[in-house]
């Protein structure tokens, strides 16, 4: 009981991202410029989802939930971490630790299905476009975002609670800019050998189910594509899922590194790499794929920088 009162009371240190690089007042300018340009791409693709209603589709609906994530990414991780470098101190609460456990290990679930099931979306508009408007009507758009928040929360809650129910009585120094369940468990004086296992095994099913469901999907938009007598309608199928793909491989290939490649294989320095990439770099550029490769939003943004005036002459 001593050692868990311990951990409970106690607070973590978080080395930190620029601990490992010579270059800190740099990095600490591109990691905010970075964060900066997310939260902006982000808050505005948002916005001319919601005002166009051009863009009131289920396609775009889902868009703007994986904006949503993307927004919160961040928020989970770079004040934080900014504030740990302007004050010098990198201390966290045992509370603060759970709450960065909890809400990113929610959100990367629920992108991660979110993903899955925008490219059902996809194949469902390529190769069953009459079908379309009854397969993937409202009460379906809203089934599948619920159902994707749903596993975020269910699985945040046990890996949280069984995480921080270990006994942390050794080292408090968390070698990592936020706490991440792999880096917490090796503070832990407590044998985590099952449980680390038990997270590997319900890793690989979260990651490979909706990686099959995608490839899945796809495989069928692309024999669809390919049957397409128009032009036209190749290219803007193309183009649509083209941009899904690429958000899909952005997000799953750090995941798929972090969670699917055994621990032994890289160091913490690589790790704060690719969360870095998949807690910032990944949402700054999804909003800019989705609008720099899709007509239609290029068309909506333009539209809504026109009602205010800033549209460039």
């Amino acid at each position: 009981m001593g050692d868990v009162n311990q951990s409970v009371t106690s607070d973590f240190v978080l080395v930190g991202l620029f601990s490992h690089s010579g270059s800190r007042q740099l990095l600490f300018s591109l990691v905010a410029a970075t964060f900066t340009m997310g939260l902006l791409g982000n808050t505005i693709l948002l916005f001319v989802i919601r005002t166009d209603s051009r863009l009131h589709t289920p396609m775009y609906f889902l868009l703007s939930q994986l904006s949503l994530f993307d927004v919160g990414f961040p928020l989970v991780t770079i004040p934080k971490m900014a504030s740990d470098f302007l004050q010098g101190d990198g201390s966290i609460s045992f509370g603060g630790c759970a709450a960065q456990i909890f809400f990113l290990t929610l959100m990367g679930v629920a992108e991660g299905i979110l993903l899955a099931l925008m490219s059902y979306d996809r194949y469902v508009a390529v190769c069953h476009p009459l079908q379309y408007p009854v397969l993937m009507r409202r009460q379906v758009c809203l089934l599948m975002v619920g159902s994707s928040w749903l596993a975020g929360v269910l699985n945040a809650s046990v890996q949280t609670s069984i995480t921080l129910h270990f006994p942390y009585c050794a080292s408090r120094i968390v070698d990592h800019f936020f706490c991440e369940v792999p880096a917490l468990l090796k503070l832990s004086c407590a044998d985590t050998s099952a449980y680390e296992l038990a997270l590997s095994t319900s890793g690989v099913l979260i990651l490979v189910l909706p990686l099959f469901l995608i490839a899945t999907s796809y495989g069928h938009v692309l024999g669809a594509v390919i049957r397409m007598h128009s032009e036209e309608a190749r290219n803007k199928a193309f183009t649509t899922c083209s941009s899904h793909i690429t958000v899909v491989g952005l997000f799953y290939g750090a995941a798929v590194f972090m969670y699917m490649v055994p621990g032994a294989y890289h160091s913490p320095y690589q790790d704060n790499v690719v969360s870095l990439f998949y807690s910032l770099v990944t949402p700054t550029l999804n909003p800019l794929i989705y609008s720099l490769r899709n007509r239609e939003v290029r068309m909506a943004l333009v539209k809504v920088l026109s009602r205010t005036g800033l549209r460039p002459k």
